[in-house]
């Protein structure tokens, strides 16, 4: 029983993990190096299994009924979430030494286990909390960023998703911190070429992820309306979903595929020509972002199309691996996507580069072997 208290490691998340290829791979990681993993999850909408066993590890879910992106309205099932997180923590807190905390709103039950019964904290911050927030009042926001700011200096360890978000905590003082980009795990040229293809020569586009205005998705859908000979694949969940297929749902040329499984949205990726992450500047989080799906076109050989000032944009420009646009500017992301549609050869040359900087600096080889660094640390 000690050995396996001693080197078991719990996942907190806010979402059912249904799916979540962050979480979900940073869990097989450990589990391939000889850790047992547990994932606890929210599921919002109550209706998924309450217990499965994914990858090697346990995934265990609290049915807790909320919307996504509803502000102080959903302050109710958040506070609800947190009492059940802590009781289920407490219940079985034999079954785990380490519990690798989420993002803020899994973070404060982490720390009481730490201070009650001794468990070792990893701080995993996927979005800063305060910066993430869409329809909550400035002074709460204020509250929440001192309180994560004094959290930080409490845990064993921080994970920051890219080097830029330093910046972002700089007032905190974390004991220590790790770096490990939201890359995907690597597919080899072979496996890639045998996802299937479009069978069509239509121009390609495909977007998997968070439904959100702020991802320049109705800009997107602005200029497919334009383009009735492209064709876009759209999938994912989020707040601004049923604004989204409102409008798409006259457009044949956009093809909606809702939830899918992260495989599946790989798939559909490799068969695009070309992907996007046009996220809005003015939103914080958005200054320091480096989503997966930047990582999953170089890792996939696919040019991206990515906001001006999001961080996003000294990537791609540093690998030369798709092309910068002014976020909310239709006619300006017409004009990248016009480029794209009629160049093959410059859509294979940014490909190719966007997969040389996968190889060479953002690999999820690379940030695995820094993930089990950090749990070698800790733990043994």
């Amino acid at each position: 029983m000690y050995l396996m208290k001693r080197y078991s490691i719990l996942f907190l998340r806010s979402n059912p993990i249904d799916p979540d290829p962050r979480v979900e791979k940073e869990a097989r990681a450990l589990v391939a190096a000889g850790y047992k993993v547990i994932v606890l999850g929210w599921d919002r909408t109550a209706s998924l299994p309450l217990q499965e066993t994914h990858d090697g590890f346990i995934i265990y879910r609290l049915g807790i009924k909320a919307a996504f992106g509803k502000g102080l309205a959903n302050l109710p099932a958040l506070i609800r979430w947190q009492i059940a997180m802590l009781v289920w923590l407490i219940h079985n807190r034999n079954e785990y030494a380490a519990i690798h905390a989420c993002d803020f709103d899994t973070v404060l039950p982490a720390w009481l286990m730490k201070l009650l019964y001794k468990k070792i904290i990893v701080y995993d911050i996927f979005d800063f909390y305060a910066d993430h927030l869409r329809a909550t009042p400035g002074w709460i926001k204020f509250i929440i960023r001192h309180i994560d700011y004094w959290i930080i200096s409490k845990v064993d360890a921080l994970i920051l998703c890219d080097e830029s978000r330093r910046t972002q905590i700089q007032r905190a003082k974390p004991l220590r911190l790790f770096v490990i980009y939201n890359s995907p795990e690597e597919l080899d040229e072979t496996q890639i070429n045998n996802f299937p293809t479009d069978a069509s020569e239509k121009f390609h586009i495909s977007y998997v992820g968070l439904l959100q205005r702020e991802r320049g998705l109705f800009e997107m859908i602005e200029v497919l309306s334009r383009h009735p000979e492209w064709q876009l694949d759209l999938a994912g969940f989020g707040g601004d979903e049923p604004l989204i297929l409102e409008r798409v749902k006259d457009l044949p040329n956009i093809s909606w595929h809702g939830r899918i499984p992260y495989y599946h949205a790989l798939m559909l990726s490799a068969k695009a020509d070309v992907l996007f992450a046009t996220y809005d500047p003015t939103i914080e989080n958005h200054r320091y972002s480096s989503p997966n799906k930047i990582f999953e076109a170089m890792m996939l050989g696919k040019p991206v199309i990515v906001a001006r000032n999001t961080n996003m944009d000294r990537i791609v420009e540093e690998a030369h691996c798709g092309i910068v646009v002014e976020y909310g500017d239709v006619n300006e992301l017409e004009k990248a996507l016009l480029l794209l549609s009629v160049n093959p050869e410059l859509r294979n040359e940014l490909g190719r580069n966007g997969r040389l900087a996968y190889q060479q600096k953002f690999s999820w080889t690379i940030m695995k072997n820094r993930l089990i660094s950090l749990y070698n640390i800790i733990l043994r």
